[in-house]
């Protein structure tokens, strides 16, 4: 793997499922009358598709296509693709389709848990919900169906962003229902931090608008809750800040120095100024290497100066750059698809042996990673019980992170286990849900922690027959 594509790894942060979803300007809103009956026998396609303005397929026609960006997730096959160009498009397939098949929402990002394919059930795809527009004042309105990669194209044409990951085919929507952590986050907090307000399809069809003023308990949800949960969001209104002018690092270790990089990197992102974000890339192999790597809001001397604080690398590769170009380099060349099983652990302080966690992968395959992204600064400076992400006192959220062939997902998921389980034991259980894992034992815990009974009360006011329902769904 290339500098670029090892640092890319950093970015892949966000589900891309926009269940939870916002609407279109000029579109009709229809309020169904919530039925107390339940329905039986398969949903009226021939219905639903006189009714939508997109497209419906059903499995077997000609154009059916449902596979997202794993394909290791390929397995689970939807009876229908719903590709929506409209929240009345979405209105009319939550409405038919509710209580009687899976729905699931589709944005076009990573989806980790592969729940955007329903077995049997319905895919709502919102690809085509995509518009990103630039708004009076600081704000943008984006579309669930928009990538990292469209939002960035038109900010930095404003000299705007948004605090985001960075790889480019990551969903917003995804990115933000889970929190959203990404370069900026130190200086400027997490993607969800900056939603103004959000349009959402509910699971009785009804389309409402969330903000800090209007349905106060559903935005409260929107921002770390997760996607999959509440609703289907079709739209998102965020406010942006200035693109800064950055400088890039890389450093290259030696193998066998990960556990005294690992070691003094905790301490040292910990001090740092919140102009600093950094991340550790371990990667697994006969003996674990690292590089450490990130961005700097500030001068190549004052960067030199701070880098100062880590052991010297064996190489290390610096350059200022306008935002613009950071987003390019770490993003790093286009990957339509990519074949992997993940996990992740949130590091609430300091590894005491981090020995041990780099032990964790020795011997695995060198395709095998934990990626360390630095938290603290201003994701910090808002309250855990502010927004649904719990885990705003953290050091850092770790990614584990293996690429497999698809034959091969079984047995690179035990290896996922035992690496998962045992950083688990060095730093607790708590697991970041935007990094969704079917297999992470006290999953509701380890993802909402205290946050869990009132995103369970918002669950049960806004879906209390579980349309939205998957296997990790907040429980009602």
């Amino acid at each position: 793997m290339d500098r670029r594509g090892f640092l890319r790894l950093a970015g892949l942060a966000g589900t891309g499922a926009a269940l939870a979803a916002c609407s279109t300007p000029g579109s009709p809103v229809v309020t169904p009358s919530p039925s107390s009956s339940v329905p039986s026998g398969p949903p009226d396609w021939a219905a639903l598709r006189a009714r939508m303005s997109g497209q419906l397929v059903l499995a077997g026609e000609n154009g059916f296509t449902y596979q997202g960006f794993n394909p290791v997730r390929d397995g689970s096959k939807p009876a229908a693709v719903a590709r929506c160009t409209s929240a009345a498009d979405v209105q009319a397939c939550v409405e038919i389709a509710r209580r009687r098949v899976p729905l699931a929402a589709r944005s076009g990002g990573h989806s980790y848990a592969g729940y955007s394919s329903p077995e049997g059930g319905l895919q709502i795809d919102l690809r085509r919900l995509a518009d990103v527009e630039v708004l009076a004042g600081d704000q943008v309105r984006i579309g669930a169906g928009a990538a990292l990669g469209d939002l960035a194209r038109t900010l930095v044409a404003s000299g705007r962003c948004l605090p985001t990951g960075t790889c480019p085919s990551v969903g917003v929507a995804g990115l933000t229902l889970g929190g959203g952590i990404g370069v900026l986050s130190r200086k400027h907090g997490l993607t969800c931090d900056h939603l103004v307000k959000a349009t959402v399809v509910t699971a009785d069809g009804r389309v409402v608008t969330t903000s800090a003023e209007q349905e106060p308990d559903l935005f409260w949800a929107l921002r770390g809750g997760g996607g999959g949960n509440f609703g289907i969001v079709t739209e998102f209104v965020f406010a942006t800040v200035p693109a800064p002018e950055v400088t890039v690092f890389s450093l290259q270790y030696p193998a066998g120095a990960s556990a005294d990089v690992l070691g003094a990197w905790q301490g040292w992102i910990a001090r740092a100024p919140n102009e600093m974000w950094s991340n550790v890339v371990v990667r697994g192999g006969a003996q674990a290497s690292c590089k450490v790597g990130g961005c700097f809001i500030g001068s190549v001397g004052d960067l030199a100066a701070l880098l100062g604080g880590l052991p010297a690398p064996a190489s290390r590769y610096i350059l200022p750059q306008s935002y613009a170009e950071a987003t390019k380099y770490f993003a790093g060349g286009p990957i339509d698809r990519e074949s992997f099983v993940a996990s992740s652990r949130i590091v609430r302080e300091p590894i005491s042996d981090p020995a041990k966690a780099v032990g964790l992968l020795a011997g695995q395959s060198d395709e095998t990673y934990v990626i360390f992204d630095g938290l603290g600064g201003a994701v910090s400076d808002v309250a855990p019980d502010a927004t649904a992400f719990p885990h705003r006192t953290a050091l850092a959220c770790a990614q584990i992170y293996l690429k497999t062939p698809p034959e091969a997902a079984e047995q690179a998921t035990r290896a996922l286990g035992q690496i998962r389980d045992g950083l688990g034991a060095l730093v607790g259980d708590a697991g970041y849900v935007n990094y969704i894992d079917p297999q992470l034992p006290n999953w509701a815990q380890a993802y909402y922690g205290a946050n869990l009974p009132r995103l369970r009360e918002v669950a049960a006011k806004y879906d209390p027959d579980r349309a939205f329902g998957f296997a990790q769904a907040v429980p009602k």
